[in-house]
């Protein structure tokens, strides 16, 4: 029975996938790194530092574990300005309210768990926080995806078992740590090809539907 569905954050509930790219590409341009959109691909759900190994893979220098951090942080910075100044309702995918919705209707308890160590201050800024029953963020954990740390903590707060719990995600990575950690996956977007997911979709649009079938398959 499907007590509790926890999504992933970036490209599942809200759209920041730009933001992150061009805060990496300005880092990039700054060390004099090539940097495209194939790279920023590569650093869809993973944590902060490791996205942050994609783009020094290409530079020519060493860096130190301190320098990496302050790296890792001048991005940040550059990433939560742009949320500041962008970030609000509109940035909500398409669907979304619908599926929150429907499964408060189900009284399905509904969970963040993402990578991102934004994600409190992006649930706020889009005025989602409130229709989540428990988050759990990048704060939270020590292994980032693909290990399952992130959604077994997010059930342990619910206080569900994770064979009772679905994943929504749209990395591979994610439908990777959501299969570790014995629960089933929604993929959608980018990873809706994914051959381990138990369902997938374009998105979560008409989600009234997607959403009849998947209780009745879980």
């Amino acid at each position: 029975m499907l007590k509790c569905v926890i999504f992933d954050l970036d490209g599942v509930l809200v759209s920041t996938d730009e933001y992150h790219y061009l805060a990496w590409k300005e880092l990039a341009k700054e060390l004099e790194i090539p940097f495209n959109r194939q790279d920023n691909m590569r650093q869809r759900g993973v944590s902060r530092m490791e996205s942050l190994e994609v783009i020094l893979e290409k530079s020519h220098k060493s860096y130190s574990d301190l320098q990496k951090l302050e790296l890792a942080t001048q991005k940040n910075n550059l990433y939560v300005q742009s949320l500041k100044e962008n970030l609000d309702g509109s940035c909500i995918l398409d669907g979304v309210l619908d599926t929150l919705t429907y499964l408060k209707e189900k009284e399905i308890i509904i969970a963040v768990g993402s990578s991102s160590k934004n994600a409190e201050f992006i649930l706020q800024k889009t005025q989602l926080s409130t229709l989540m029953d428990y988050v759990v963020s990048g704060n939270d954990i020590v292994n980032s995806k693909p290990h399952p740390e992130v959604f077994l903590k997010a059930a342990k707060k619910a206080g569900v078992l994770p064979r009772e719990c679905l994943v929504v995600e749209d990395a591979q990575t994610g439908v990777e740590a959501g299969k570790a950690a014995n629960m089933k996956v929604l993929a959608v977007g980018v990873a809706q090809d994914s051959q381990i997911a138990d369902f997938r979709a374009i998105s979560l649009s008409k989600s009234s539907f997607l959403w009849d079938s998947i209780i009745t398959g879980f």
